[in-house]
């Protein structure tokens, strides 16, 4: 793939009411897992409904996987998958039905690694999500968004309230999934031991509109907005 950044923000900006995302930068290499963490209110959500394309920003610019957005946003959308700390999935499905839902969205999608993943999770195939713990919903997001052969994993809160060996067991995937130097990773978390384990790097926002970008092997950038 010819581009350098899986995501690419430029002095993206977010007004509300009371609130305002101000001229925001920073960049995700290929290949890597950058964490993103900062206060209530600082703006991590925003930002990260920006780059979905959930909400629309009042200016700046946003690439993913080397595409404008949100000119690009149903080719890019192909090949990545968004993990909320909330199932997305209606609680009266079951695997088994998701996988024919699945099937008719996801040109990549993969009937077989996603049973693999199931397997490996140990989450059965045709009870209903409603019965699912909180633990095995989010493994079963995952396990959904890494059979379509997704290149972009955006998380937001993903491992929020779930037991430490549950928690190991996800980042150990994530782990596996950048073995592919084309995958990325964004992983919104405020348990920071989680992204010491993992994140390549990782993104500081605070409520002054500041932010620092650190990296693993010591270097740092500090911006103000």
């Amino acid at each position: 793939m010819d581009f350098e950044n899986a995501i690419e923000i430029k002095r993206l900006t977010k007004k509300y009411d009371g609130f305002t995302l101000d001229n925001v930068s920073f960049e995700v290499p290929k290949g890597s897992i950058m964490g993103f963490i900062g206060q209530n209110g600082a703006g991590k959500t925003t930002t990260i409904n920006s780059l979905l394309n959930i909400i629309k920003w009042d200016s700046g610019e946003i690439k993913l996987l080397g595409k404008e957005m949100p000119q690009y946003e149903h080719e890019v959308k192909e090949q990545m998958a968004a993990i909320f700390d909330v199932l997305p999935f209606n609680d009266d499905l079951s695997a088994k039905q998701l996988t024919k839902i699945m099937r008719g969205i996801w040109k990549e999608w993969d009937d077989d690694c996603f049973k693999n993943y199931l397997e490996r999770f140990q989450l059965p195939y045709t009870k209903k999500f409603g019965q699912f713990s909180k633990g095995m919903k989010m493994k079963l997001q995952i396990a959904a968004g890494l059979s379509h052969k997704a290149k972009l994993l955006i998380m937001d809160e993903a491992t929020t309230g779930l037991d430490p060996v549950v928690r190991n067991e996800i980042l150990d995937i994530f782990l596996e999934y950048l073995q592919d130097e084309d995958n990325s990773i964004l992983m919104s978390s405020h348990i920071t031991s989680d992204l010491e384990k993992v994140a390549d790097m990782v993104t500081f926002i605070n409520t002054k509109r500041e932010y620092s970008v650190f990296y693993k092997a010591g270097m740092n950038r500090t911006k103000g907005l």
